[in-house]
């Protein structure tokens, strides 16, 4: 079942990036039509809803969390629109609507994501916070950083390319999968700790625990509905991962084995959850449901 909290996230967190676009409109037209077109397309809005969910558990103030939620949905944003570009997975549908490189064009798409992984930093640096210090924004700047580039969500995607219409092993597919997509849904819960009041270094590295177990069966999961799905209900085409050969849970492991490996996951992410002091049933709901979404 969709938890209730999620439209609230959803609204909150597009009503922030939808004013702050306006208030800071490229000169560029077409540019930021399609920054807009982007960034407004819809989704779960999964990730700024980890950051909202984390936040309020440790006691952030909610102000001081839009920010952060709002700068980690730009950051898989522009990701989304590279993905889609024809040198990368070459993808016509996102979120039941025409990509970015569709609508507009691939030159306009490289731009608009490029623009939007800059306006991820800006959104961090220059938000008017309440109760967050200067060393924990660079905390957060520098937690985006990791989780996005090299050591994070590139890598990952390079892998996947990389391991197209190739051979891998279980561990090589773990690993792509923790960092192109695990990597973001990580940030979400470090941007929520370093917004908060909380300093405790033990209760991080549960936080870090729970969402690494989390994000991995987020893909598992995403493996699983590229073959059980539809492209209406997926909002993207249907079985592409299958057709272009990639790697995924399914193909290695079967589907049966793939969805208790998504159980698994799923109850290592709540074991580490439950050892936390806070009250955490936001949480547990959110990772439940991630588990068994249709789309």
């Amino acid at each position: 079942m969709k938890p209730s909290f999620l439209h609230t996230d959803q609204h909150r967190v597009e009503q922030f990036l939808s004013h702050y676009l306006q208030q800071h409109a490229s000169p560029a037209a077409d540019l930021q039509q399609a920054m807009a077109y982007s960034i407004l397309l819809g989704g779960k809005r999964i990730r700024p809803s980890l950051v909202y969910r984390c936040g309020a558990m440790l006691g952030a103030h909610a102000e001081d969390l839009d920010a952060a939620a709002a700068a980690l949905e730009a950051m898989h944003c522009y990701s989304l629109i590279h993905d889609d570009l024809p040198a990368m997975d070459n993808d016509a549908l996102r979120r039941g609507k025409p990509t970015c490189h569709i609508a507009f064009s691939e030159s306009t798409a490289i731009l608009a994501g490029d623009a939007i992984q800059s306006l991820a930093y800006e959104l961090l640096t220059s938000h008017n916070y309440h109760h967050v210090s200067s060393s924990r924004i660079l905390d957060m700047v520098r937690s985006l950083s990791r989780h996005s580039g090299a050591q994070g969500m590139c890598a990952g995607q390079a892998l996947d390319l990389a391991h197209t219409n190739r051979s891998f092993a279980a561990d090589t597919l773990e690993q792509m999968h923790r960092l192109k997509t695990g990597a973001l849904i990580q940030a979400a819960v470090e941007l929520a700790y370093y917004a908060s009041p909380v300093n405790n270094s033990d209760h991080l590295e549960l936080l870090q625990q729970f969402s690494a177990s989390l994000g991995l069966a987020f893909q598992v999961q995403d493996d699983i509905l590229d073959i059980e799905s539809d492209t209406e209900t997926l909002g993207k085409p249907q079985g592409s991962d299958h057709n272009a050969n990639k790697a995924t849970y399914p193909s290695l492991l079967g589907l049966a084995a793939a969805r208790q490996k998504a159980r698994q996951l799923y109850q290592d992410a709540i074991q580490a959850l439950e050892q936390l002091p806070y009250p955490c049933d936001d949480l547990k709901a959110l990772a439940q449901f991630l588990i068994a979404r249709k789309n």
